[in-house]
């Protein structure tokens, strides 16, 4: 069988379990006149353990009018502050630490988590990305 050709690339910020034909759902979809519904029962589906979660979903959209999707997890940062309760990184990473370290539990944690979206498992690597990550926070990671 012969590849399709893509018509879009899509990326969209989603909470998981909640898609809906409101935007950025229906408006989006619907400049390509796909069924939206198509792609919002399986993620709603794929997604409802996930509660709450904000998901970066990617799209990819055919001629024939079709779709796949997958879903990327919640980013690296997002789980750092969560993990340390803390609104924000540093503004100034280099000079400016954040009071609060990240304990090698969480690294580990994150870390897990983390390796589902890469295309490693080993978390010993993905540790250091999340470590880096923490560190252009200027969140200190604890040794």
């Amino acid at each position: 069988m012969a590849d399709k050709a893509v018509r879009a690339n899509l990326k969209m910020k989603l909470r998981a379990g909640q898609a809906s034909p409101a935007p950025p759902v229906g408006s989006t979809l619907g400049q390509y006149g796909v069924n939206m519904m198509d792609f919002i029962n399986p993620f709603n589906e794929q997604t409802k353990d996930m509660q709450g979660s904000e998901l970066t979903v990617h799209i990819v959209i055919f001629e024939d009018r079709t779709m796949n999707f997958w879903v990327v997890g919640t980013p690296t940062d997002d789980r750092i502050r969560s993990a340390l309760k803390i609104d924000k990184g540093s503004g100034r990473p280099n000079s400016e630490k954040i009071s609060k370290k990240l304990s090698q539990a969480d690294l580990t944690k994150i870390a897990e988590d983390k390796a589902r979206d890469m295309n490693t498992q080993d978390i010993e690597s993905v540790k250091k990305m999340v470590a880096g990550t923490a560190r252009s926070m200027g969140v200190e990671v604890e040794k």
